[in-house]
């Protein structure tokens, strides 16, 4: 009986021969990171456990980026606090202001994950990360300070589904969409504690942007982790990103899978998630008329190179609606300089919109745009539970950037290809 590339990697980080579901392991880590929320308990934690040193320098990762630039007194201490960890520790990779990013765009960009890799973070949505090939898990706080300290982690192997998608995209369908269709379709419980493997033509089709978008959104439908299999794109996208080795794992033909489904994607619509859950799912074309009041285009979902490129091929000659905030928030520095080397800065603050240093900002309610009540936002974020941008009877529409960059110039939820007259 063969095995699947989560149980393959598992096992091998955990020494053995062969791992199951249900199984319970330890497994050697390849990264551990943390952000300025949830890094403060892991301190704490590792503190209190008597260790005095990480496991490896060069394994842990600390990324200021949900609270920065500092919105108040509270988050500047904590800022402070991975600072001074940082320096203690001689941490080789800690990101400050200015040279770093959301960290789920940052990390792989800077070639800090690998194929084959096991990678676990103080976030929900470190699953990110299995756009590589890799195991990626969110993890609590004190889960992260035993991995900093031991380098280990122990975890229950999941099971696996195999999700498979074909047909040929439609203009304006990228990852988000895909997910978000495949969360309105199982449920935001469908993937509980399950690893969610995708595969098929259309996913050959999609670029690594959008397979991180996908990877990202695992954990919206309960999934222990989202993982991709290496191809030709993903081993041209990692070139020149790191001179470390790493391992290239594939499922069997006769891997066992707890369940598999299969979507045709060839008529598949720009898709909404409509409040408060991911998996409220409708095609656009049945939104309706939904006045909106914000639009965000960004975070560790959607806020790589190919995001800004959609919205600003769709706001390039127009103008944001007056009744709208735009907000504009790139992944990372190196996507701002490439905004401002392509000529998109100058579209979007020409079309009224703001550019913001990379942060988390408004996609957890922390700043950068926080909802009054009864205010809606078109968001290209991951969440849109009760009050995850600002007030309880605020309202947050998911979507991508095709979809947010078309509504923010209509100001109402509005079909990309409506704008674009096609």
């Amino acid at each position: 009986m063969g095995h699947t590339i989560t149980e393959k990697i598992l096992a091998f980080h955990a020494g053995s021969e062969e791992v199951s579901p249900g199984d319970l392991v330890n497994v050697r880590v390849d990264l551990a990171l943390a952000n300025d929320i949830t890094a403060p308990l892991a301190i704490e934690a590792f503190r209190s456990m008597g260790a005095e040193r990480v496991f490896d320098r060069e394994k842990v990762a600390l990324i200021p980026d949900h609270f920065t630039p500092a919105r108040d007194i509270p988050a500047a201490q904590n800022c402070a606090l991975l600072r001074d960890f940082a320096r203690e520790q001689e941490l080789a990779h800690y990101f400050e202001v200015g040279r770093m990013g959301i960290e789920h765009v940052l990390l792989p960009e800077m070639g800090l994950v690998l194929p084959g890799e096991v990678v676990v973070g103080a976030d929900s949505h470190t699953c990110t990360y299995g756009a590589l090939g890799a195991f990626s898990t969110g993890v609590g706080s004190t889960d992260l300070a035993m991995a900093m300290a031991l380098g280990e982690i122990w975890l229950r192997v999941p099971e696996s589904m195999k999700l498979y998608y074909h047909g040929e995209l439609q203009p304006w369908v990228g990852g988000k969409d895909l997910i978000l269709h495949t969360i309105g379709s199982i449920g935001v419980d469908g993937a509980r504690y399950r690893a969610m493997e995708f595969h098929g033509p259309a996913i050959a089709a999609l670029s690594m942007d959008s397979r991180f978008a996908m990877a990202n959104m695992a954990i919206e439908a309960g999934a222990k982790n989202g993982i991709f299999h290496i191809d030709d794109k993903t081993l041209e996208w990692l070139k020149g990103r790191s001179e470390r080795e790493y391992r290239v794992f594939e499922s069997d033909p006769d891997a066992v899978y707890v369940e598999e489904i299969d979507f045709d994607v060839s008529g598949l619509e720009p898709q909404v998630a409509f409040p408060h859950l991911p998996s409220n799912v409708k095609p656009v074309s049945q939104a309706g008329e939904v006045e909106i009041d914000q639009v965000v285009i960004g975070s560790c979902t959607n806020g790589r190179l190919e995001d800004m490129e959609t919205a600003a091929a769709i706001l390039s000659g127009r103008k944001v609606h007056p009744g709208v905030r735009a907000i504009i928030i790139p992944g990372t520095q190196w996507v701002v300089r490439e905004m401002a080397r392509r000529g998109w800065m100058e579209v979007f603050i020409s079309a009224g919109a703001a550019v913001s240093t990379p942060t988390c900002g408004p996609c957890l309610g922390g700043h950068m745009g926080i909802l009054a009540a009864g205010e809606r936002s078109v968001s290209t974020t991951n969440r849109n539970f009760v009050g995850r941008m600002g007030h309880p009877e605020s309202e947050v529409y998911l979507a991508g950037p095709a979809v947010a960059a078309a509504s923010a110039v209509t100001g109402k939820l509005t079909d990309p290809r409506e704008v674009m007259g096609e």
